[in-house]
């Protein structure tokens, strides 16, 4: 088979999403929802079976769209987001800016903004899409987060080559549940989520133009590009009807002998050709880059550069073991920084920031960082959590062959298949070889400067906090991400003195392509809160101060998730503002002067240039009508002010992701003197992931963690602690004897902590059903119930195996086994 049979995939980058969506609509009623279409289903000799109606996407069609909240009351809950950030004089100016909003273009604004919205799947789905596709800083660190993955369980696949192998494998089940739309739908509490996002997780590139990026995708791919020490393979995995067309033992071959492969050209020469690193330069530099791979008619570097743009997904297999957690995080979000006789050559050049990544270090530790416009984290944590739930069920059936499986329909096995039945593809892994021109050879070099210091720019701290988690927070009575935020605002006080803007991401996936809205965390009741407990006051004061903050935060969450927040609506009514009244060419350069990571709002500063004239637009909701706000060169008050610039900096920029088969998960931080903390409630334990740009990040971790402890002794100072649900009958009678008579047997009676005995296991004070994040704080949740039974029976396994007597002697002479 040649090469350019092979490596040649004709793919044509769509237009931008906002404007193939608005396309499609066009061709079929405003309310229904486009489903991909069913694939047919393949059976081992190639033949294929009814289309059966898609699971994935079954409920998209009763999806509610997401609400356009009241100007008035929008207005309000800005107000309110802003005054305890605010002095005195600062919020009586916002306030006049809000009424004078209110009584000029605020209605006017809204009016058009549900003209447009009646025509759009969601009002604010385009005017995000903008807000990312025009972010022209570099992605790494600034757009893309990343999951650290925990260990794999079983012994053998803890090493680089097997656990790649293994996630792709499970990886490559996914997509195929996902494009046979057998993938169930995602709920909360029996509700159903939007799965749009799952038709754009795969296949898909950010790819950037003059005019900014655009989202290409080939939803027919059927390979995987494989980057190691800076190096481009890729082979095909999928047929034409989505069966795996290798098993894990031939992946594990194909890699074994990339690494190999990559192992004969020195780091040094191989860092010299790493055009990964090329994905984390400005998007324009970049886009001027591509320019140059795809301009030469004889080079076959725009054969190459659609290989890896139109893979399912990348696998980076790192050289390195990070020593411990925090560099962990840091290689899986940015890679490694190292600089040997001059020439960088850490893990920071073997990544393609523009799409999906699975990464495995050289010990097997392994996490996924992904490109972040078309999806947000709920999205990848579902695919993340049954990846890994995956892995650990087909382990289980190389036991026992009835144990369950997460997939409705299982791909036949390709050994046993007719080869013939693949189709046209390439499974032995081929190598990417470019046509290094000197412009490529000296961008590269200054892309790996500019990648460096951008590195060196940050620095990134871990706390895995194991003095309690979910059980005991609950068992108090508060909501966990409500007390872990007002955790963030304590320790924050108490190192600086002051409160700053927060921001949490409310999950909106109950709408139809719904993504986030901001929480706000910066509450009156949360500044009583902090500083009651900063102040001299009783610890019954204390803890009652934080259940009104905590009972305040969880309120202002259902409202976000109910499409009922500011930031969202406000940001669309000033993106209508801006396309009413730039002219053509300032509306392409200002539409979105702002970045958005899904961790802060879109808009980060409301400096744009001031429209010369009104433009009259039509066709979407947009036009005029000949209507002109008074003074077309003025923007609305309520933008100006500089409450909307406080509002859109971030200093505080936190997401809850609750998961087990997450270890860590983080992203950097949104503002020049921010923290970017990502954190996982677990039952007894807490993890963080802190992130800065040399801001005091080791010690703001202490000072949580000294606070969560303090936190813990007045709780149980001032909270009744009923007696624990695993104390016996036999053992309450004893204890009632015990008040009613002296023990007269002899002998002092031994007690302990049960806190301490069984950490999370105290009986709630209310009904812990209420106070589950369930879809509020971020990535909060989505239905995991097959993995923490895999893992509940693991744990099982390991405490049975921690009452073994003594260790066994093994004898006779070990024997060496080949490898495959």
């Amino acid at each position: 088979m040649s090469y350019s049979s092979v490596a040649v995939r004709h793919f044509t980058a769509p237009k931008p999403l906002g404007n193939t969506m608005d396309s499609i609509r066009s061709n079929s009623p405003p309310e229904t929802k486009i489903k991909p279409s069913s694939v047919p289903m393949s059976v081992n000799g190639g033949t294929s079976e009814p289309p059966k109606k898609g699971l994935t996407f079954a409920n998209q069609d009763s999806l509610p769209k997401l609400p356009i909240p009241d100007l008035e009351q929008t207005c309000k809950r800005y107000l309110e987001a802003l005054a305890p950030l605010q002095t005195p004089r600062e919020q009586d100016e916002t306030r006049a800016a809000v009424q004078d909003f209110l009584k000029s273009e605020g209605p006017i604004l809204q009016e058009k903004l549900k003209t447009y919205a009646s025509s759009k799947t969601s009002y604010i789905e385009q005017f995000w899409y903008d807000s990312y596709l025009n972010y022209d800083s570099p992605v790494v660190l600034n757009l893309n987060p990343f999951f650290l993955l925990e260990d794999d369980p079983t012994p053998a696949r803890n090493n680089q080559v097997t656990r790649a192998a293994s996630l792709v494998v499970s990886a490559l089940s996914f997509v195929r549940a996902v494009r046979r739309e057998e993938l169930p739908p995602d709920t909360v509490r029996g509700t159903p989520l939007c799965m749009y996002q799952y038709s754009r997780l795969f296949g898909t590139a950010r790819v950037p133009t003059d005019n900014g990026c655009v989202i290409s995708q080939d939803p027919h791919a059927k390979h995987i590009v494989v980057l190691c020490r800076g190096q481009i393979y890729w082979f095909d995995v999928l047929d034409d009807s989505n069966d795996l067309i290798m098993n894990e033992k031939d992946i594990a071959v194909n890699l074994q002998v990339i690494i190999g492969d990559a192992e004969q050209t020195p780091i040094h020469d191989a860092a010299k050709g790493a055009l990964g690193v090329l994905s984390t330069e400005n998007r324009k530099v970049w886009s001027g880059l591509r320019d140059i791979l795809t301009k030469d008619e004889g080079s076959n570097n725009a054969e190459c550069l659609n290989i890896v743009d139109t893979a399912l997904f990348v696998l980076c297999l790192d050289y390195t073991e990070p020593h411990n957690t925090s560099e962990l995080c840091a290689n899986m979000l940015c890679g490694t920084s190292e600089v040997v006789r001059g020439v960088q050559v850490g893990t920071c050049t073997n990544r393609w920031y523009d799409k999906l990544q699975i990464i495995v270090c050289k010990n097997g530790s392994a996490g996924i960082n992904f490109e972040h416009t078309g999806v947000d984290g709920h999205t990848v944590l579902r695919f993340a959590s049954d990846v890994y739930t995956d892995t650990i069920l087909r382990f289980a059936r190389t036991i026992n062959g009835q144990a369950p499986t997460l997939w409705a329909t299982s791909s036949p096995d390709p050994a046993k298949r007719d080869p013939r039945s693949f189709g046209n593809v390439s499974t032995t892994p081929r190598k990417l070889e470019w046509d290094m021109v000197p412009e490529l050879s000296i961008a590269l070099r200054f892309a790996e400067s500019h990648l460096s210091d951008l590195l060196q720019q940050h620095e990134f701290q871990v706390l895995d906090f194991k003095g309690f988690g979910k059980n005991f927070i609950t068992s108090m009575g508060f909501s966990p991400d409500a007390f872990v935020q007002m955790a963030f605002q304590a320790a924050y006080y108490g190192l600086y003195g002051r409160m700053e803007n927060t921001y949490e991401p409310a999950m909106t996936k109950v709408f139809l392509h719904g993504r986030t809205e901001a929480i706000r965390t910066v509450t009156n009741e949360c500044v009583d809160f902090v500083k009651t407990f900063w102040g001299d006051n009783p610890a019954e004061q204390k803890v009652s101060a934080l259940r009104k903050a905590t009972e305040k935060h969880t309120a202002i969450t259902k409202d976000c998730s109910k499409g009922q927040g500011q930031d969202r609506h406000l940001y669309a009514l000033y993106c209508l503002w801006q396309r009413s009244f730039d002219d053509g060419a300032s509306s392409a350069n200002n539409s979105v002067i702002s970045s958005s990571n899904g961790y802060t709002s879109p808009v980060e500063t409301a400096s744009i240039d001031s429209p010369k004239s009104s433009t009259s637009l039509s066709e979407d909701g947009l036009s005029s009508n000949g209507y002109s706000v008074r003074g077309v060169r003025t923007m609305p008050a309520i933008f100006s002010d500089a409450g909307w610039d406080k509002i859109n900096t971030t200093v505080l920029s936190t997401s809850n992701c609750g998961n087990p088969c997450l270890r860590h998960f983080g992203f950097g931080p949104t503002s020049a003197d921010g923290f970017g903390i990502g954190y996982i409630i677990k039952d007894d334990s807490i993890s963080f992931c802190a992130s800065s740009k040399h801001r005091q990040t080791a010690r703001l971790m202490y000072t949580l963690e000294s606070y969560l402890m303090e936190i813990r002794k007045l709780l149980r100072t001032v909270t009744h602690r009923p007696a624990s649900p695993r104390t016996s009958r036999a053992r309450e009678m004893e204890m009632i004897a015990e008040r009613l008579q002296g023990d007269h047997r002899r002998g002092r009676i031994v007690r302990g902590d049960p806190g301490q005995l069984h950490r999370g296991a105290e009986t709630p004070t209310t009904d812990s059903g209420e106070l589950e994040d369930d879809g509020m704080g971020g990535y909060g949740f989505f239905d995991a119930g097959m993995l923490l039974h895999a893992l509940k029976g693991l744990n099982a396994d390991r405490e049975r195996g921690a009452d073994k007597p003594e260790k066994r002697r093994f004898v006779g002479k070990k024997l060496r086994l080949n490898d495959y």
